[in-house]
């Protein structure tokens, strides 16, 4: 399916977008190009593959969850106006 220049101009009319006379035959080409391109994604069989319910389920592979940096809580928290049992107090601002 092509857009032609009328259709782009109702487009961006209904999307609001302010386009200039010069900028319609670059944007028309761009748009017909991405839908080209769902018409080649859509083409592809795939009667044979199921969906996966998470991306994780790929069996990627996951780094392993290690800390990789000392803790600077101490030094952070010693420079704060007020801390009680390793948390920052600050002042209440809704009754």
């Amino acid at each position: 399916m092509a857009l032609e220049r009328s259709d782009v101009e109702k487009i961006a009319h209904l999307a609001r977008l302010g386009l200039v006379e010069a900028d319609l035959p670059r944007t028309t080409e761009a748009l017909n190009s991405i839908l080209g391109l769902v018409d080649l994604m859509q083409a592809v069989d795939t009667s044979g593959i199921e969906p996966l319910a998470h991306p994780l389920e790929a069996n990627q592979r996951l780094r392993a969850d290690a800390v990789t940096e000392r803790n600077h809580r101490e030094a952070y928290q010693s420079i704060a106006p007020a801390v009680e049992n390793g948390l920052y107090l600050v002042p209440k601002v809704i009754d």
